[in-house]
């Protein structure tokens, strides 16, 4: 599995362009874009590697995931998936928090809604849905093979907010528990920040080694 990072966005999202290094099959997870440069940025690297993109997935609706949702989409004509219970935030402003930051974003709707237990492939790859809730209603986490995408679920050092109208601490809790049931070695990129070990958040990311206390 082949993995690039990319910083975008005004929040300075993690988005993740995802490859078979075989089949020249890709995915972008989490394209918070704010320009169109930024697109072409990633499309340069697209376009470096032969790849060709066949899905857009979102780890959850909020706007600084689904910004560049529409961008992406028109020019790779990938269908866009995320999990069914943030699938209506896409379209909705007021459902993805934006308007609550002095925003306007939306994106065009889902073309697929993901559940618990879906296999997303490209190639040889396959990452596994995760349901994830706690950040948001929806929010999910993709496996792979001795990897996993957290958005913001999990991140080196600290966890997402739980704190929007849509979150809930008992079911972050409960997320971060399924998380950290994974193989230490699995490598962790989250939407934010530095990439980690499942092994190294619980060694030392203070809400894994607080977990039976709650939040």
């Amino acid at each position: 599995m082949l993995v690039k990072r990319f910083i975008v966005g005004l929040l300075h999202i993690n988005c993740y362009l995802v490859a078979c290094p075989k089949t020249k099959e890709a995915l972008i997870i989490d394209p918070g874009l704010k320009e169109r440069t930024e697109a072409e940025r990633i499309m340069k690297e697209v376009n470096q590697d032969s790849l060709q993109i066949r899905y857009i997935v979102d780890t959850h609706g909020h706007p600084d995931h689904i910004s560049g949702n529409g961008i992406m989409k028109e020019i790779t004509g990938a269908p866009i998936l995320i999990h069914e219970y943030d699938a209506p935030m896409l379209t909705d402003a007021d459902r993805n928090l934006s308007t609550m930051f002095g925003y306007h974003i939306v994106s065009p709707p889902a073309d697929k809604t993901l559940k618990e237990g879906d296999i997303i492939q490209v190639g040889e790859v396959k990452l596994k849905v995760l349901h994830t809730p706690g950040h948001s209603r929806g929010s999910i986490s993709l496996l792979g093979q001795d990897a996993v995408f957290t958005g913001d679920v999990l991140w080196a050092g600290t966890i997402g907010r739980y704190d929007f109208p849509d979150s809930s601490g008992r079911e972050m809790m409960h997320s971060l528990k399924r998380l950290a049931m994974l193989p230490d070695h699995f490598k962790l990129y989250p939407a934010h920040g530095p990439t980690s070990t499942i092994g190294e958040e619980k060694n030392h990311n203070p809400f894994l080694q607080t977990l039976n206390s709650g939040l």
